[in-house]
């Protein structure tokens, strides 16, 4: 079940999203092991949302007044971030004060890569939607269903770290301009998504 999970999980990460830009652009600019810091984050978010829908926390957040308020919220992340990452081209920060935005270290990409990761709860709804058909389709249990959401968890570890690799090691042919362009695409990609999450339905 761990390898049927891997496989259907690396079938989704073929769907490259902001935050595998993103993983890239961060390993290019500030090395492997800063980029491995927020792929950690992001299959530490993706492992939580994949444990909550396996309880059901998805009948919950699926309430319609409830995704409302999580959609918003969730845009409004992705854009500030996404404004955040464009402006921080031109050195330019929105939130002086708040320290997690600054100059990016191991620690504080790994905060961010959980907020960036975690403002999508949807996610939930996402992995039940996963679990259901695959419980129906192949009769799975509790536990091999356990297995299979280790499986999605691990493709997601093993492409985005690879996607990491990839950036660190073209790193050092790439001009600072295309970087700064690189940077400039995560920013108008998160916003985006942001603006879609609002009329997503």
């Amino acid at each position: 079940m761990i390898w049927k999970g891997f496989r259907f999980g690396m079938l989704l990460q073929l769907a490259v999203g902001p935050m595998c830009l993103l993983v890239f652009t961060t390993a290019t600019a500030q090395g492997l092991f800063v980029g491995l810091s927020l792929v950690m984050a992001i299959a530490l978010i993706d492992a939580l949302y994949i444990t909550l829908a396996g309880f059901g926390i998805a009948a919950f957040i699926g309430r319609e007044g409830v995704k409302v308020v999580v959609k918003i919220f969730g845009g409004i992340v992705l854009i500030l971030f996404g404004l955040t990452t464009i402006l921080g081209i031109f050195h330019i920060t929105i939130l002086p004060d708040i320290k997690l935005f600054r100059q990016l270290t191991y620690h504080n990409l790994f905060l961010q890569g959980l907020i960036l990761t975690a403002s999508n709860p949807l996610t939930i709804i996402f992995w039940s939607g996963v679990f259901s058909s695959q419980v129906v389709e192949r009769k799975l249990s509790k536990r091999q269903l356990f297995f299979f959401g280790l499986g999605c968890v691990l493709a997601t570890l093993f492409f985005l770290s690879g996607v990491a690799i990839l950036g660190s090691c073209i790193s050092g042919f790439l001009p600072e301009i295309i970087i700064q362009l690189l940077n400039g695409a995560v920013g108008i990609v998160l916003i985006f998504f942001g603006i879609k999450s609002f009329f997503k339905k």
